[in-house]
């Protein structure tokens, strides 16, 4: 596809020539000044236009590369026509044409932002609309954003309330919210909306009770509307009277479990523009009121419901949600994409059931908490258990917002990247920030925004996309279309018997040449080479023809018996008479090619074609991985390795296995005596003539400088050491390692022994203290005896007063005798 030519491209025709010269020669003469400049490479910068062969290829790869048209570029050298800009500028005495393609900016839509008092067709944002046509890869700063938050901008609040039984208090409270937010609300915008509805949960099991009785009357004793999903009770309206109209005609209803359908209700109110009653030009509050925790996705199961939410209005004409026995609750994830596309901005108000305790396990809040960390934008506040405070509620969230302008984006992150540069109040750039805050109705805020596009744009079929950056909190946005920029105009191929040695055509500048011929003049003959050029092909042994030749080593391009190399991934190279050296196959060290340039660089032997690394005077190894230096292997005693205990290999000690030091410079003993318990024999027989090698040979062959001083220097590197002698006196002496692994030992020749008359007394007193406590111990048991005895005694005394009778009369004694009257005697 041929693209427009634009004014700045650069042709370079033969009339003006000598003006062009003039041009070189100043040009060379400043880049032979910046050459002197030991930073300065050439090389390395071409590596960013690696892997193009064509115009268009070049244009993707990178916006610093360029293609010279000219067809006589490379006649006298082997230069790529594709190259930084920068370089190519650098052979202009080719007299070659750059083909550079400018991005371009249009704005096309930018109406003024509304001024104080405009009430109809108010505009916050500005730019509307702007179109731009780029190159992938180059930053193209976007015409600067403008924010204006207008002063008597619409609002629409839709008022969505629990109605199970939990919240009929509240109910009663709301008859005068509508005048009370039209009273608030008024002060701040002069068109304001109102609307109402409720929501309890679904109706199936375990949600409701689907019992007959219970869908008529779920609150058993009192009266209580049938349960229901969602309704639509009042549209969004400005006659705010209206609302305790809605209120009144509803009352508490009832469900089985503690969660509520709250966000069916959410999902509904955002989707059912219509139904609701939503304004395209309006600031959209969804204001949800509930004191207990909401069903997520795939609470529906427990009620046999596997349907998906589908995001879609089911609002039927009752203004009732008809889906709610078939579709799953939504997530919170879809919610907060549909919120964010219909620019809602939820508030949640919390309240707290009667006895249910603030920051309790039973509070709802800490469900509700953490939720703006999943909406573009959005509020949790707590309410009062009866609601009577929701009017300011509302108030301080409004006012909230209008406070501070978020700036977001819904361009596509694998096509696009955006960064942000936000100048606020105190008119002071600040970069990687996307909002304001601390703003007032009326105050301007600007973001300057820079676009970058990526080179898959060019690599798929859509090279044009739409997109669209504004502030959260408004249905406002400045639309941005992006054309891709991905091929050149080269006019079309020019064919005869001067272009292309006949055999070929001429396309941007270079030769496409016809089946059988080859070169970058088409001017190779495959007939007289055959379908492999022999003089290409590297046979690293010199023998016979290798059976499988290749050409230039799939490196390069064979042009008449001689290859040249393609180029490899920037900052890489092919090299060689057959590109059979490269610059970056050598072993690497900590995933650094010759451990990086600090250590090494990647060499490549052209007789063999073997890689090889070349280390730098500080280093050695395959890989460039160790230093000469020995300083890794330095013991904190100054010596190497510990003085022998190991050998200094690449920077790092290697302890030898027969040692009983180990660690990185095999200082480190677990096993090992201390350096105290080591000195210790030598210090007792030399100083006291005592311990184990006391009148042995042992004593005379201690290799220590031992000295017997009255007080010890301790000096900084001494260590001191403390042991009790054959005698039971306790000696002290310090010890210091020199570099040349021999010690320096003090002794204190002052002991330190125990007065023999305190011990005979340390033992009487250990011995009477002993019978102290003995005695003390009987004494208390003797007393505890004593106590329970007499506790017992009194029990008996109480028992035998209990069993007392009478004096003269024995309770168990019965006389032999017996009277019997009768009844009959004496009547006759």
């Amino acid at each position: 596809m041929a693209l427009p030519i634009y004014s700045n491209t650069m042709r370079i025709t033969t009339w003006r020539i000598q003006h062009s010269l003039v041009i070189c020669l100043i040009f060379i003469a400043s880049s032979v000044v910046r050459t002197q400049d030991p930073d300065f490479e050439i090389v390395p910068n071409s590596a960013l236009c690696s892997e193009a062969s064509t115009c268009s290829e070049c244009m993707v790869i990178h916006p610093s590369c360029a293609w010279c048209m000219h067809p006589d570029f490379n006649k006298n050298d082997n230069y790529d026509r594709f190259d930084t800009m920068e370089i190519l500028r650098l052979r202009c005495f080719f007299l070659c044409d750059l083909e550079i393609v400018p991005n371009t900016k249009s704005i096309i839509d930018d109406k003024p932002l509304s001024e104080k008092g405009t009430t109809e067709n108010i505009v916050q944002v500005k730019p509307q609309k702007v179109t731009i046509k780029t190159r992938p890869g180059q930053a193209v700063p976007l015409p600067q954003l403008t924010i204006r938050q207008a002063e008597d901008f619409p609002v629409d609040l839709y008022y969505i309330m629990d109605l199970s039984q939990s919240m009929a208090d509240d109910l009663n409270n709301l008859k005068d919210l509508g005048d009370k937010l039209a009273a608030v609300m008024g002060n701040i915008t002069t068109n304001f909306k109102l609307g109402y509805g409720a929501f309890v949960d679904k109706l199936v099991m375990p949600y409701a009770d689907i019992l007959p009785s219970y869908l008529v009357n779920p609150c058993f004793g009192k009266y209580c509307d049938p349960p229901f999903g969602f309704k639509n009770v009042l549209g969004l309206t400005e006659e705010t009277s209206k609302f305790a109209d809605a209120i009144a005609r509803v009352n508490a209803s009832g469900n089985l479990d503690s969660p509520e359908g709250g966000l069916d209700a959410l999902m509904q109110a955002t989707v059912c523009k219509e139904k609701i009653g939503w304004r395209d030009h309006a600031r959209h509050l969804l204001l949800y009121s509930t004191d207990a925790p909401f069903h997520i996705a795939g609470d529906g199961l427990l009620g046999g419901i596997v349907a998906r939410n589908d995001g879609q209005c089911h609002v039927d004409n009752t203004n009732t949600y008809t889906m709610a026995t078939e579709l799953d609750y939504p997530s919170i994830s879809q919610l907060s994409v549909q919120m964010k596309k219909h620019s809602i901005l939820p508030i949640f108000a919390i309240g707290t059931a009667d006895g249910v305790a603030i920051d309790s396990p039973g509070d709802p809040y800490r469900f509700y908490k953490d939720l703006p960390y999943f909406f573009h934008e959005s509020y949790v506040t707590r309410l009062s258990s009866n609601s009577d405070d929701i009017v300011e509620v509302v108030k301080a969230v409004y006012l909230n917002i209008t406070a501070g302008v978020k700036v977001e984006d819904n361009a596509p992150r694998d096509a696009f990247t955006l960064n942000y540069t936000a100048i606020c109040l105190d008119g002071v750039p600040q970069t990687g920030v996307q909002e304001c805050n601390g703003l007032q109705l009326g105050d301007d805020v600007f973001f300057n925004i820079t676009l970058t596009m990526n080179k898959t744009v060019c690599a798929s079929s859509k090279r044009k996309h739409t997109f669209n950056i504004g502030p959260t909190a408004f249905n406002e946005f400045m639309e941005v279309t992006v054309e891709a920029i991905c091929e050149c105009d080269c006019g079309e191929p020019q064919r005869g018997p001067q272009i292309c040695n006949g055999t070929g055509e001429e396309i941007c500048g270079g030769c496409q040449c016809d089946d059988g011929w080859s070169g970058s003049n088409c001017d190779c003959d495959k007939s007289d080479t055959g379908e492999v050029d022999m003089g290409c092909v590297w046979n690293v042994t010199g023998d016979n023809p290798i059976d499988d030749p290749i050409e230039c080593n799939n490196r390069g391009v064979c042009n008449c018996g001689e290859c040249n190399c393609n180029k490899a991934e920037p900052g890489k190279r092919y090299y060689g008479t057959h590109c059979q050296c490269d610059d970056f196959s050598c072993p690497r060290h900590d995933k650094q090619i010759c451990g990086g340039p600090k250590r090494g660089v990647c060499m490549c032997n052209e007789s063999t074609g073997i890689n090889y690394c070349n280390c730098t005077e500080d280093y050695i190894g395959e890989r460039c991985e160790c230093p000469k230096s020995t300083d890794g292997c330095r013991s904190p005693d100054g010596t190497i390795c510990n003085s022998g205990a190991g050998v200094c290999e690449c920077g790092k000690c290697v302890c030898n296995d027969t040692s009983k030091y180990r660690g990185s410079t095999c200082f480190e003993c677990k096993d090992c005596p201390g350096a105290c318990e080591e000195h210790k024999p030598c210090v007792q027989c030399k100083a006291f003539n005592s311990g184990e090698y006391a009148g042995e040979p042992e004593c005379d062959e201690c290799p220590y400088n031992i000295t017997i001083v009255e007080e010890l220097s301790r000096r900084t590197g001494f260590q001191e050491c403390i042991f009790r002698d054959d005698d039971d006196c306790l000696y002290v002496f310090t010890h210091e390692r020199l570099p040349n692994g021999t010690y320096i030992i003090e002794v204190d020749d002052d002991k330190v022994c125990p007065d023999k008359s305190a011990i005979l007394w340390m033992i009487i007193g250990i011995i009477v203290g002993i019978l102290l406590v003995g005695l003390v111990l009987l004494l208390i048991w003797r007393l505890l005896t004593y106590i329970h005895d007499r506790r017992e005694f009194n029990n008996f005394e109480k028992e035998r007063e209990n069993a007392r009778w009478e004096a003269g009369e024995n309770p168990i004694y019965k006389p032999s005798t017996s009277v019997f009257k009768n009844p009959t005697y004496g009547k006759n």
